[in-house]
């Protein structure tokens, strides 16, 4: 009898634990809710890459397209930059937590996140790809988000 019912606890506690949403789809949800079409905000990039100190980036998005993305010093990145593709991964909200996703998935062995309390978007993100892996670690910071009209 003792069997059955732990059986049974344990059924209902796995049925009931396929309804609990985890942090990343909680505020991705309320990235979402807010309807927020037109952004700008501030992007630091840490890696073992040349670009560092260029940083942060500064990007303005509207309706999920990227406006104009800049260095720090207000330099234009065009398309043809060397890091263009690299950056464009992280240029909007959406592509920021697509990219997340992926590294909570399982592409990466190891990722720590926190989240705007206001709207949800990826705050910072940690991301170390292969843990036992020197130099492959990622770091991104968001910063001076703000609304547009």
């Amino acid at each position: 009898m003792k069997k059955i019912v732990l059986i049974t606890l344990a059924l209902i506690l796995m049925a009931c634990s396929g309804n609990i949403k985890s942090e990343f789809d909680r505020n991705q949800e309320k990235w979402q809710a807010a309807q927020v079409s037109h952004y700008r905000y501030s992007l630091f990039v840490g890696c073992f890459c040349p670009f560092t100190e260029k940083m942060p980036l500064n990007i303005e998005v509207k309706d999920g397209d990227v406006l104009s993305m800049t260095y720090a010093d207000g330099t234009p990145i065009p398309a043809t930059d060397p890091e263009f593709e690299f950056f464009a991964r992280y240029g909007t909200m959406e592509r920021l937590f697509s990219e997340l996703e992926a590294d909570l998935a399982g592409a990466a062995d190891e990722v720590t996140v926190s989240y705007d309390p206001t709207y949800g978007f990826v705050q910072t993100a940690f991301i170390d790809v292969i843990k036992e892996a020197a130099d492959d670690e990622l770091s991104l910071t968001v910063s001076g988000f703000e609304t547009l009209p």
